[in-house]
């Protein structure tokens, strides 16, 4: 019989069909992103899924289980990729206001064999994760820090709180924790809280008994399927004060109890969690409980925006384009000066995830061999319009007078490195030598 204990793959849809929960494992085989699936239709994933043969359409047409069954998922690839799960209603006060489907990935053709599975640019590894700390590509010295600090804490099972804005890289830094710690050969269970709607997020964190309400079943939660691993939850202050109750007393006592049931089942698990927000404002904003903060803040990694690190920009921006040149079999040129010099001007703020799907952009738009500033985001440039008017503003000086003022100090400077040699500084600023001496006299130097 199928059991649930090892599902990777959760599903939840409302009364409508649309996806209000899907679990982030293997999302690549799938041949998905978790940014663009809540809100979808359930039949719009697969190219031979639809209203008559969904099973999770079924269960809430007819409000039956289905138990065990096997599918074939045609991708937007067209790649097959085979499962076996068990799909139930969802019900309140006696109507059907949803569906949940459990499923695992099986051996088959074109699907899982080995250790790893290779889909576009990421390695999938069997535990569920998909980075090592080696995918963390830094050369700013907070980021190596913090890099050492992560091989430090990956040595205890203390319960780790990330920091940082959307697209700062914390589930990266959440899968090299457990990948280097002795956990790693067990399951990586990952989980968005604000994903969960309220109402079900007891159950599909704790489990539930058979019985404990209308058509319950006996069903694990992430907690008993993280077991010998690691439970990663992102957005922890999007769960209500309550929820966040449960889960500072389960953190504190090393045990659970599943939805209408009255056994304790101890935890072998760490548990690592995540905020968008800065836990200071969320506990003055009474989004967040003091005592589960300090409980989770023993440990905690703040990950800095990537303003703050922008000598790391042109190291990701060649490393998202040779990802992008496999992928694609392109020969994009590593990133010039000019595109380097907007990029390092721009305030990015989606982080590395918004550099790394801007430059995906660029390959779709991109002529020839190298990116340039045509292909880049309207948004990118107009920013810094912007920022160059508050400068000007500030400052009082009109146009000409700002760009003067900025063209005396490249020349200036540009004379310095070259100790005074004006062939040489002539050459590197691209005009000639008696170009050169009329705005160095008119500079008096």
């Amino acid at each position: 019989m199928f059991e649930q204990f090892d599902s990777k793959n959760v599903v939840i849809i409302n009364n409508k069909g649309e996806i209000t929960y899907f679990t982030s494992n293997n999302l690549s085989i799938y041949d998905l992103n978790l940014d663009n699936i809540i809100g979808r239709n359930v039949t719009s994933l697969y190219k031979n899924l639809d209203r008559n043969n969904s099973t999770m359409i079924s269960a809430i047409k007819t409000g039956k289980s289905f138990l065990n069954l096997k599918q074939g998922l045609q991708t937007q690839s067209d790649k097959f990729v085979y499962q076996i799960g068990s799909t139930y209603p969802l019900i309140e006060d006696g109507k059907i206001i949803g569906a949940i489907e459990f499923a695992d990935i099986i051996k088959g053709n074109n699907t899982i064999t080995g250790k790893k599975v290779y889909f576009n640019d990421m390695t999938h590894q069997k535990n569920g994760t998909y980075y090592m700390i080696n995918d963390i590509i830094t050369r700013n010295s907070k980021m190596i820090e913090i890099k050492e600090r992560i091989r430090r804490v990956s040595r205890t099972d203390s319960t780790v709180l990330i920091y940082g804005s959307t697209g700062a890289g914390k589930e990266l830094v959440a899968h090299s924790i457990h990948n280097c710690s002795e956990r790693r050969e067990g399951p990586f269970i990952s989980q968005n809280c604000g994903a969960i709607p309220e109402n079900l997020l007891e159950s599909i964190l704790f489990g539930t008994t058979k019985g404990s309400y209308t058509s319950a079943e006996e069903k694990i939660g992430l907690f008993e399927m993280a077991k010998g691993g690691t439970l990663f939850l992102d957005e922890i202050n999007s769960l209500s004060p309550m929820s966040q109750v449960k889960l500072l007393k389960a953190i504190e006592e090393k045990r659970i109890r599943r939805l209408g049931g009255t056994k304790e089942i101890p935890l072998d698990i760490r548990i690592v969690v995540a905020l968008n927000e800065r836990p200071e404002e969320l506990m003055n904003e009474g989004k967040m409980r003091s005592d589960l903060y300090y409980r989770l803040a023993a440990v905690q990694i703040s990950l800095p925006d990537l303003v703050e690190r922008i000598d790391d920009i042109e190291l990701l921006s060649n490393c998202f384009i040779e990802r992008f040149n496999k992928q694609l079999n392109y020969k994009i040129k590593p990133i010039s000066g000019e595109l380097l010099d907007a990029f390092e001007r721009y305030h990015w703020p989606g982080n590395i995830r918004e550099l790394k799907n801007t430059i995906e952009g660029c390959f779709n738009t991109v002529i020839g061999n190298e990116i340039t500033i045509a292909d880049i985001p309207k948004r990118i440039i107009e920013s810094q319009n912007i920022t160059l008017m508050k400068k000007l503003q500030k400052s009082g000086n009109d146009l000409k007078s700002y760009l003067a003022n900025h063209e005396k100090n490249i020349v200036l400077e540009a004379y310095k490195i070259h100790q005074n040699n004006l062939t040489l500084t002539a050459k590197s600023l691209n005009i000639s030598k008696q170009l050169l001496r009329y705005k160095l006299d008119k500079y008096n130097k």
